[in-house]
């Protein structure tokens, strides 16, 4: 994530920092790309309410599966991802 975004998180969508980051992560694995701001942050706060072993363990499976089929590379209308806005920039 850019260091230029963390001014534009609401307060719920700054708990996104309260793990350190990963190779992979659970927004990647359901959406990557594909899916749009709130849905990443919406899902980042899912892992850090839910974290286990068993979760990672589960993130790296389907990282792998993912990788090999190469789901949710582009996003529609845009290579990666459109840059973050913030609330009010919408997503």
């Amino acid at each position: 994530m850019l260091t230029r975004y963390l001014g534009r998180y609401t307060p719920e969508q700054a708990r996104r920092h309260e793990v350190l980051p990963g190779i992979t992560g659970w927004a990647q694995v359901n959406g990557r790309n594909a899916i749009g701001w709130e849905e990443k942050f919406a899902l980042d706060v899912w892992y850090v309410d839910h974290w286990s072993v068993w979760l990672d363990l589960r993130i790296l499976a389907r990282t792998l599966r993912i990788a090999i089929l190469r789901e949710g590379i582009s996003s529609q209308d845009h290579a990666t991802v459109p840059e973050f806005l913030g609330v009010k920039g919408g997503n």
